[in-house]
This record gives structure tokens, sequence and C-alpha cells, in this order.
């Protein structure tokens, strides 16, 4: 096996092998930040281990890349169990946060994507809108989303495997 198949393969198996998150990673831009400030109080009320990447303070003229890579590298490092980035319409910080190898985040605004995002595509960080979903929904998908595990089965771990040569092969080129 090359190293890069071993690197991918031990990316789904650590994927599968997943434990209860507990340590979260969280941030957002001035878009995101009033649910960001909710959401992780709402996390600490259910005794998970926050992490906060910012911003500290409203300021309008922030940039959520800034916020949002940190994060990013943090979940792929293994340094958080999860992530959870807000910008105001949760597009931003996707397009962020897949800019970094290993995170598979996605834009959420309903519990099924949430769900099973988790489950068929071992999704590592969500993404929301803090100008599209109201702060009580946020919590219901982020509760979602850290209740689901990845399933591990085989036709997911083929598919997270030919992520991972895709980022591959984008590094090379």
């Amino acid at each position: 096996m090359t190293k890069n198949r071993a690197a991918s393969s031990a990316a789904t198996k650590s994927a599968a092998a997943e434990s209860i998150p507990e340590r979260i990673g969280i941030a957002a831009d001035h878009g995101g930040f009033e649910t960001k400030r909710f959401l992780a109080g709402r996390l600490r009320e259910a005794s998970y281990e926050v992490v906060d990447f910012g911003a500290r303070r409203l300021k309008p003229e922030d940039d959520y890349p800034d916020f949002v890579a940190p994060l990013a590298r943090a979940v792929a490092r293994g340094e958080v169990d999860r992530g959870v980035a807000v910008c105001g319409s949760g597009v931003g910080a996707s397009i962020a946060a897949n800019k970094v190898r290993g995170v598979r985040a996605c834009l959420i605004h309903e519990a099924f994507s949430a769900r099973q995002g988790v489950e068929d595509d071992a999704m590592n960080l969500i993404c929301l809108g803090g100008r599209v979903v109201a702060n009580v929904f946020a919590w219901g998908l982020v509760e979602t989303f850290l209740r689901a595990r990845f399933t591990g089965a085989a036709r997911h771990r083929r598919r997270l495997a030919k992520i991972s040569e895709l980022e591959r092969a984008e590094e090379e080129a």
C-alpha cells in the first residue's frame, strides 16, 4: 500500500472508529457572532468542552476565513473532535473550511443532512448561516450533528478514500 493510500485508509478508519465528540471547536465572523455566542453557551450547558476560535468581539469588518481556517485546521489535526462554523449565510464558512485537507464541512439548514452528512460522509464540521437560521433551530442542527456517528459502511469508506485521493492529487498539481 502506498503512503497516500495508507493515509487515506487511516483517515477513513479513524472516522469509522469515532468516539463521542466531547471537545467542540467553534468560530464565527460578524455575521454569525450572536449565533456563535448562543451555541457556545448551549454546548457548555450540555457539558461539551468548547474551544472558541473567535471572533471574540463583534467587529463588522472582520473576515470569516480568519476564524474558520484555524478551526478547520484544528479539526483536521484532531485537536477538536468536531467543528461548528457560522457566518452570515454559512456559504463562506463552508468554502473556507473545505480548503483544509481532511475537513469535510457542509452548509446545513435542515436536520436530515446534519445527521446523514456524518453517518455517510463523515462530516466533521458543520457550517451554519447566522442570518438564515434562528438560534434555537441552529442548536437543534448542532445537536443532531454531534449525536450522529459515521457508519463505516464499505461504500462510505470507499467514497472517503476517493475524496482523500482528490485532496492528494490537488496538492500535487
